[in-house]
């Protein structure tokens, strides 16, 4: 059997038919938001790293898996802009499709969809992490599970910080919206713990399926 490169037009059908599906959801998505400047804001995200996978995919060409999980959680990530993450109408659709509250059975006091994408944030983008880094050298075990995992904490870090200071610069309901507590005083330090719980769990599964790169390997 042989084995598909980035010079084979084969090798990118996957990868373009999912580019494909995202446009198609962006575009859905973005017709008539429930906030168009939150919209905008949230996608600042798409706008910048959609393109950049693009243009350096011969450069680095992630795996199938990989694409596939950063196609979930971008196309998860425009449900949350079109709605705002803490209107994401998840608990209607549960009832409508089970006849009882996901909130009540689970006793939920808030909208936790953003919760639920800062944590797949962690387990999503860590296996193209982890080929990120094993692009540019093998390490040690111990190194090449720690630098996917601080560049996960990092990006969350950073994020959070934005967050903020898009909250502070625009204020008012738009601020609101974009912010998303929810009253909550812990919400940046909870989601980043949830994107780092996230990363710890994708980092111990692809140690456990043979798929983290190390020094002496291959």
């Amino acid at each position: 059997m042989t084995t598909a490169t980035t010079t084979d037009p084969r090798s990118w059908r996957y990868p373009a038919a999912l580019l494909a599906a995202f446009v198609v959801i962006f575009v859905a998505l973005g017709v008539a938001p429930r906030y168009r400047q939150d919209w905008l804001l949230e996608n600042m995200l798409v706008l910048v790293a959609v393109p950049v996978l693009v243009v350096t995919r011969h450069r680095l060409r992630f795996s199938d898996f990989s694409y596939t999980c950063i196609f979930v959680f971008f196309s998860l990530h425009e449900i949350g802009a079109h709605y705002t993450y803490s209107e994401v109408p998840y608990d209607a659709w549960f009832e409508a499709a089970f006849g009882t509250s996901l909130n009540a059975l689970l006793g939920f006091e808030r909208n936790h969809f953003d919760r639920l994408v800062h944590f797949l944030y962690g387990l999503l983008i860590t296996p193209a992490a982890i080929e990120l880094f094993a692009h540019y050298g093998r390490y040690p075990r111990v190194w090449a599970a720690l630098f996917p995992l601080l560049f996960i904490v990092s990006h969350s870090v950073v994020y959070e910080l934005v967050e903020w200071g898009a909250a502070l610069a625009f204020g008012g309901d738009l601020g609101q919206a974009y912010l998303g507590t929810q009253g909550d005083t812990w919400d940046a330090q909870k989601d980043m713990a949830l994107a780092a719980l996230g990363a710890v769990i994708a980092v111990a599964a692809c140690a456990l399926a043979g798929r983290l790169p190390v020094r002496g390997h291959r």
